[in-house]
């Protein structure tokens, strides 16, 4: 029997797993969703697959997507290298200069969620195709869209019910500043370069910058007995000067954060404002969401210079964390009526007066014939107020017997009874 591929997960209506129960991801995707329109962003969709380059150069050629070959690449007929989106952000900037964003009201604030696929080493909390919800703003360098982003991001875990997690704050500041950090690096860890994982020394000469997000217990006792300065120590005026604004807007908003001196994002794009969201209890990797702003990100996809910032929230990781506090997911609404066919002659009646009376209430038929005592406790199973028995002796009368689950209450109504009934409060 063929089963899904490793690292993907079937989302069912009861999954055993709580991230893929679909209550569950759509609890997540809608409060989202009402966050960020209720503040005005407009929801976009992208093609889940682009021509390879806009993730090669959005991503960076020393992001982990690129060097460790997370992508799925393919083909197409034309020769073509496309890939299956892996992040968001590049996908959102193509669009808006491809359909001309640019002459709309600025900022243009957006928002989107679907599908991410990361060809990475399935654990929990971590998979090859995983959901995230993105929220974009384009087209101004203001640290107030910085600040406005994160207290949203913020604003989203708390609609859900979330309370134990922390907001890091950091800054990777200017090319200037990184390229000047990165010369201070290579000096401090090239003696040591022997002493560090496989994969910090291959970072060692492209981006030492990366080491610091290393997850090896030795890279990590190498940066501790070196004394490593953090990227804060090297920002300049500029960058400086809007990260200690980005803090006064958050502290205005009352928005609480911790400022992590050495945060490191995953993807070459990003300048200045960096941000991650993290809980305890979510797996591999503590993080249920970050962000930060690019505003180069534009001109390495061909277009002109657009300043951008903007966060993308994990729904697998979230749901993983609601599930470690306790959070009451919203039950969904359960049928008022459940008709019941007691012969084979009643289930084409049962669905055409389920038919009509559809547009009003939330009406569920029973698909295969049953006795009353069996009909009354499948309509107990399903959370019903009501059960309607059709047989041959309501055929007889025109009528439908209808029962009053919490009373007990058992009268004979015509349809046109039946639908005066649900149409009104009850």
């Amino acid at each position: 029997m063929l089963k899904a591929v490793s690292g993907s997960s079937d989302i069912l209506p009861q999954a055993k797993e709580y991230p893929f129960r679909e209550p569950v991801f759509r609890y997540i995707v809608k409060t989202a969703e009402e966050v960020l329109r209720g503040a005005g962003a407009q929801m976009i969709h992208t093609p889940i697959f682009e021509y390879l380059e806009v993730f090669q150069k959005g991503a960076g050629s020393t992001s982990d997507i690129v060097v460790k070959k997370e992508m799925f690449v393919l083909e197409d007929r034309g020769k073509r290298l496309l890939a299956l989106r892996p992040e968001p952000t590049a996908a959102i900037v193509r669009a808006y200069n491809e359909h001309g964003m640019k002459v709309w009201p600025q900022p243009v604030r957006l928002f989107t969620w679907g599908p991410i696929f990361r060809g990475e080493r399935p654990q929990k909390g971590r998979y090859r195709q995983f959901h995230q919800v993105d929220y974009e703003a384009l087209g101004l360098a203001d640290p107030v869209l910085d600040a406005e982003a994160i207290a949203l991001m913020v604003r989203i875990y708390k609609a859900l019910g979330l309370q134990n997690f922390e907001l890091r704050l950091g800054s990777v500041g200017d090319p200037e500043d990184r390229a000047r950090y990165n010369q201070y690096l290579r000096g401090l860890l090239l003696p040591h370069a022997n002493r560090l994982s496989p994969e910090s020394r291959a970072r060692l000469e492209a981006n030492p910058m990366r080491i610091l997000d290393s997850k090896d217990e030795q890279d990590q006792a190498v940066l501790a007995e070196l004394g490593v300065k953090p990227m804060l120590e090297f920002l300049g005026e500029e960058a400086q000067a809007f990260h200690e604004q980005v803090c006064r807007y958050l502290e205005r908003l009352g928005v609480a954060y911790t400022i992590d001196p050495n945060l490191v994002r995953g993807l070459d794009y990003y300048v200045r404002t960096a941000w991650e969201v993290h809980h305890a209890h979510v797996g591999a990797k503590s993080a249920l969401g970050g962000g930060g702003r690019y505003d180069g990100l534009s001109e390495m996809l061909g277009g002109p210079r657009v300043p951008g910032v903007g966060f993308g929230i994990g729904v697998e990781r979230v749901a993983l964390a609601l599930e470690q506090e306790g959070v009451a997911i919203p039950p969904d609404p359960s049928p008022i009526l459940y008709l019941a066919p007691l012969d084979e002659a009643a289930k084409i009646e049962a669905l055409v007066l389920a038919e009509q009376l559809r547009p009003k209430a939330f009406v569920e038929i029973g698909y295969v014939p049953k006795n009353p005592r069996k009909a009354l406790e499948e309509a107990l199973r399903r959370g019903v107020e009501y059960v309607g028995f059709l047989g041959e002796n309501e055929r007889a009368k025109g009528v439908v017997t209808l029962k009053h689950l919490p009373t007990g209450e058992q009268r004979e109504l015509e349809p046109l009874q039946l639908h005066s009934l649900f149409e009104g409060p009850r």
